[in-house]
């Protein structure tokens, strides 16, 4: 087996914690950022299950940051 190392952000809202792959567009939530985590980790394993591992655009230094629009 293949293994992959995929980065990913967890954020709370409001009563759960939302995790999210950086390098795939695939996220989860629970209760606990560690639920969180699993749960991510359960949907990755899904995600990837009938599909080779592509290519990834590595991410290796995130910075969380904010983007301000004006919206009409």
């Amino acid at each position: 087996m293949k293994k992959i190392d995929l980065k990913s952000v967890v954020w709370k809202e409001e009563t759960h914690y939302i995790a999210q792959c950086l390098e795939v567009d695939v996220s989860s939530f629970g209760k606990t950022r560690k639920e969180a985590l699993i749960n991510l980790q359960d949907a990755l394993e899904l995600y990837f299950e009938d599909i080779p591992l592509p290519e990834k655009t590595e991410v290796k230094y995130p910075i969380l940051t904010s983007v301000k629009l004006t919206h009409a």
